[in-house]
């Protein structure tokens, strides 16, 4: 392609005639290849020659069907029609052109502009959608070592600069006419470009090259290993999201039809779902419970003063069903932490002190949920579960409410008559009333203390008519009933026998925290006088039933005289201890401890005693002696370890619990 004008001369100026419908069709085709040739000079050779070819093109490609429905670009003025010349004379397709050229020009000089972070990127910005190649890399053919100055000349200048440059080398337009151009392509300064053109090699012969002719072009290959790494990347990808797509659109739980024989998830489960509901929650009228066929956690009724509270309902059986990070779970030993099984029913909803609590029942267990009053989403949230199947009237009258800060609420049953605190390290002192509001929550009252603080131990003491029952708290949902008498037939704490014998077994419980305790009996089996006489010792057997059957804890004590000992509140020593053994429980009453004892007159004494159904008992290893019935005292020395054992009436011989 020469370097000489290939249009008339008034094709420098673009003008408002010919622009109309007329106006693409009247470009002559063999100009396409130098519209190209200018887009592509006129880019940036940062782009690279694969890209700046295809984007040619299609700016090109873009410009032409543009200029049909503009009327023209008007940005210069236009030049004055030849008199007498025809429509389609070269005066007419000079016109034509420059049309098109602009375009191409702004489009390119557009293309050239850097990506900003927050601005939007304009068409001519981003890879053309056509033309489109794959698998091959185009770029023109290399020709001389002028060709190549010139391109790196071109890389190191403005795009208004390399617009100047093409227009006045390949285009042959003088100064004013490209400055004209410019301007009506976006460029502020057009002088300023033309200045900086000076300093590149006026040499039309090189913009002329076939080094710069994107429409003759050669062609490589792309990678072919990394092209099928990646297109068996790509149907990998595509085969995935194709089963995920059926597995989500198949009916059910996706791993059958209608006629699978699995059921459907959890989750997608219709009772499950329907669980969730607080419209669906069972709720027993007031007063039911008088008339009903058992009394216990399924006649409570719904109490409370947001029991229709549906958000906070809502809220608790959610996060029963799907605990999130901000749950605070704990559970009961042997007690399943999972959603309910169907709709639970309601116990309780309101507010006590600074939280909302919901209580539910399910059959097997109490669930307790707590939140802020608030309903503050940065606030702790609380869910506790305890077992309570099998519970009778007792073990129902009363849960754990609250518990914050060293005080403790409780909920008492509807057949509650009354309430009122006793310390079990005061027998003598009298219970005092607790107050309890309109819907059963009791004033807050100490919760016991560790062992370690143990200097009061305050119980719930319920009335259920003329009887008073014990209950105390030890770290759970269900409060732990307190009785004392044989293993066979135990009572409530009742007398001043029983609260003395129980003062100095309180603080001991502390060793039964969290291991899901039902009830605890402390049986008094023993009666010895002590060598010396220096009074009478007591000997007790301490049994902890849980819940759930296992874990059963057995402690022996031995309680000296309350003057020699520290006092009524002292606890006694634990002269043996067991985990699940049948012994002080119902299935086998029995139970044989002893102990290394010193007098005051510092003589050493192996004690032991025996339950009801020892006839003798015997001493070895360390210590060897023997005694008729139950009761044991054998002088020893200060370390000595003895081997107990003693003879049932039946003839069978039994060791010492341990």
């Amino acid at each position: 392609m020469p370097p000489v004008r290939a249009v008339p001369p008034s094709a420098g100026r673009p003008s408002a005639e010919g622009g109309g419908a007329e106006c693409a069709e009247a470009v002559p085709t063999e100009c396409y290849a130098r519209l190209v040739r200018i887009g592509y000079l006129v880019l940036p050779p940062s782009l690279g020659r694969n890209r700046r070819v295809l984007t040619a093109h299609w700016l090109v490609q873009r410009a032409l069907p543009t200029a049909r429905h503009t009327g023209g670009d008007t940005a210069s003025p236009p030049a004055p029609a030849t008199p007498g010349t025809a429509p389609d004379s070269p005066a007419d397709a000079g016109r034509t052109y420059s049309c098109v050229r602009l375009r191409v020009v702004r489009a390119a000089l557009e293309a050239g502009l850097p990506l900003r972070r927050l601005a939007l990127p304009r068409r001519a910005q981003l890879p053309p959608l056509l033309p489109q190649v794959w698998g091959l890399r185009l770029y023109p053919h290399s020709c001389g070592a002028g060709e190549v100055a010139l391109e790196q000349a071109l890389a190191e200048v403005s795009g208004p600069c390399r617009a100047a440059h093409v227009l006045r080398g390949l285009e042959g337009l003088d100064d004013p006419e490209v400055c004209r151009v410019l301007r009506a392509a976006g460029v502020a300064d057009p002088e300023a470009a033309l200045r900086e053109a000076d300093g590149l090699p006026a040499s039309p012969a090189l913009l002329a090259s076939p080094e710069f002719d994107a429409c003759s072009l050669q062609a490589r290959p792309t990678d072919p290993a990394g092209r099928r790494r990646i297109g068996r990347t790509l149907a990998a990808g595509a085969a995935a999201l194709l089963v995920c797509g059926m597995l989500i659109l198949m009916p059910g739980d996706g791993l059958g039809g209608p006629r699978a024989a699995s059921a459907p998830l959890y989750s997608r489960h219709p009772a499950a779902e329907r669980a969730l509901e607080p419209s669906a929650l069972r709720r027993v009228p007031a007063g039911f419970w008088r008339n009903a066929s058992r009394t216990d956690f399924t006649v409570w009724p719904a109490r409370g003063d947001r029991t229709g509270d549906v958000r906070l309902l809502g809220r608790a059986l959610a996060a029963w069903a799907r605990p999130g990070p901000g749950v605070v779970s704990t559970a009961t030993p042997g007690t399943p932490a999972g959603p309910p099984m169907g709709p639970p029913q309601l116990l309780y909803a309101g507010e006590v002190g600074t939280a909302a609590v919901a209580l539910f029942h399910d059959g097997l267990r109490v669930v307790r949920y707590a939140e802020p009053r608030n309903a503050d989403p940065a606030g702790r949230v609380a869910l506790d579960f305890a077992r309570v199947d099998g519970a009778d009237a007792v073990a129902a009258s009363a849960l754990v409410v609250q518990r914050r800060g060293g005080r403790v609420r409780y909920l008492t049953a509807p057949w509650v008559g009354g309430a009122a605190v006793r310390d079990l390290l005061a027998p003598l002192g009298a219970a005092r009333p607790l107050h309890r509001d309109p819907h059963g929550v009791t004033d807050a009252l100490t919760a016991p203390a560790g062992r370690a603080g143990c200097r009061s131990w305050q119980v719930l003491e319920v009335r259920d008519g003329a009887r008073a029952r014990l209950l105390t708290d030890l770290g759970e949902l269900t409060p732990v009933r307190l009785t004392a008498g044989v293993p066979s037939a135990p009572h409530d704490v009742a007398g001043r026998a029983d609260r003395e014998s129980w003062a100095r077994t309180a603080c001991l419980l502390a060793g039964m925290r969290a291991n899901g305790v039902r009830s605890v009996n402390s049986w008094a089996y023993a009666r010895q006088r002590l060598p010396g006489d220096e009074g009478s010792a007591l000997w007790l057997c301490t049994r902890a039933e849980t819940w759930r059957g296992t874990g059963s804890r057995v402690l022996a004590q031995f309680q000296a005289p309350p003057g020699t000992s520290g006092g009524v509140g002292a606890p006694g020593v634990v002269a043996a201890r067991a985990q699940d053994s049948p012994d002080c429980g119902a299935r086998r009453p029995r139970v044989l401890a002893g102990v290394l004892w010193r007098s005051e007159g510092e003589r050493w004494y192996v004690l032991a005693a025996g339950s009801p159904q020892f006839t003798s008992l015997s001493a070895t290893g360390g210590v060897r002696g023997g005694a008729d019935g139950r009761l044991l005292a054998v002088r020893a020395r200060a370390g000595d370890r003895a081997r107990l054992d003693g003879l049932l009436a039946d003839g069978s011989r039994v060791r010492a619990l341990r």
